[in-house]
């Protein structure tokens, strides 16, 4: 049995970008290190090490700092100083510290404010799947927490198999009783995969704001620059009929999160004629809260590659304009 999958969900292809040839920092070793010390003797003392490994990334991680640069002076509207670029990197640091408590269900430790719930209520209340489409900004291990403790929901998360390995490796340096729903991508099968979980009522969690080597993509506005954004999520969910949410868990500092769902497009409720043009505005709407998001927390965006200039960019951006 075969299924169309959209390119770009289906399989990796081209030349890679930026971020996908990045040596990750870091080892099971120090996450095991860093776990206990946490657990052990508490947030406050587990943070303190925080501005060290901050400094250290800053000092010596000289693309990601460029690339921080680059964005902070697009979201902040001036030029950033070395403490905005400390902060960046600090507010990356706290997050993923953060998921130390987050993934060994720690919940109680955090203050967490939600806007926009009713409409995942709403989704649970009637039993439909969807798709929540987040980006690499602030924390979203703090929404599969939600929604394991608040809201009853099934999460399962779509990502390619090199970052489901990647993600698995952490969990069990952090806990290893841990477990992650994940449907691989890259494979014949995960259309189905994703198919069946919508059907069983499953939200399906996939990011929007990186691409791989080859994938289609829709040209926008990102910060005053152009940019582009990968349409296969939003292909996907028009496909299969389903509501598209914006997500976001955004990090305000101390144990404070505030997350947020908006509707991006109902692909259920539009006419097939009307889809292709659904699409390129849902991944337009997409840009734009992000972007609004982006400046109203700028530390958050955790994407710390040239995303404007990145080889991966001008191609689509060439595929589009032929």
């Amino acid at each position: 049995m075969t299924s169309s999958i959209p390119g770009d969900i289906g399989r990796e292809s081209g030349a890679r970008p930026e971020w996908t040839r990045r040596d990750e920092r870091g080892s099971a070793s120090m996450l095991r290190l860093m776990t206990w010390i946490s657990l052990r003797l508490g947030r406050r003392a587990g943070r303190c090490a925080l501005p060290l490994i901050a400094a250290y990334f800053l000092l010596l991680a000289a693309p990601a700092r460029r690339a921080s640069r680059l964005y902070l002076r697009r979201a902040l509207q001036r030029e950033p100083g070395w403490r905005d670029l400390y902060r960046h990197v600090h507010f990356f640091a706290s997050t993923l510290h953060d998921r130390i408590y987050l993934i060994n269900d720690r919940f109680e430790l955090f203050d967490i404010e939600v806007r926009g719930g009713e409409l995942i209520t709403d989704l649970l209340a009637a039993g439909r799947g969807a798709f929540l489409v987040g980006a690499h900004l602030g924390s979203f291990e703090v929404l599969r927490a939600l929604a394991r403790e608040n809201l009853g929901l099934d999460v399962a998360i779509a990502m390619y198999e090199e970052n489901a390995r990647k993600i698995n490796a952490a969990l069990a340096a952090v806990n290893p009783a841990a477990r992650q729903d994940i449907i691989p991508l890259g494979r014949v099968d995960s259309m189905l995969q994703i198919r069946q979980r919508l059907h069983d009522g499953a939200i399906v969690g996939i990011l929007g704001d990186r691409t791989v080597g080859g994938d289609a993509a829709v040209p926008v506005s990102f910060l005053g620059e152009p940019a582009t954004l990968p349409s296969g999520p939003f292909r996907l969910a028009a496909m299969l009929q389903r509501p598209v949410i914006f997500m976001a868990g955004l990090y305000l500092g101390g144990n404070r999160y505030r997350i947020h769902f908006e509707m991006l497009a109902d692909f259920s409720v539009i006419p097939v004629a009307e889809r292709d043009a659904a699409l390129h505005g849902a991944v337009e709407r997409f840009a734009a809260v992000l972007e609004r998001h982006c400046r109203a927390a700028p530390y958050n965006w955790f994407n710390f590659f040239d995303f404007w200039q990145s080889p991966v960019v001008s191609g689509a951006t060439r595929k589009a304009r032929r």
